[in-house]
């Protein structure tokens, strides 16, 4: 079953042109993770987990923190109706 991601996050003040850059950045890199069917719609469970683990993350929450107001992004998976 595919697994949907919404992340979220609220840029600092001042930070926004830091921030852009990076999620552009972040989704080229998850774009060609193979279980990613589309940004951050998931093949599986399998496949999030894969993602989790990718070498760019670490450093990228790294960098990214600092520059958003929540300790990280706010994750909510998305559950399809009907």
């Amino acid at each position: 079953m595919p697994k949907p991601l919404l992340a979220e996050f609220i840029a600092r003040a001042g930070a926004e042109d830091e921030v852009a850059p990076l999620i552009l950045d972040q989704a080229e890199e998850v774009r060609a993770e193979e279980g990613d069917l589309v940004h951050e719609v998931y093949r599986d469970e399998d496949a999030f987990q894969v993602h989790l683990k990718g070498p760019y993350g670490g450093p990228f929450d790294t960098v990214f923190a600092p520059l958003i107001k929540e300790d990280a992004s706010v994750l909510t998976f998305l559950v399809p109706v009907g």
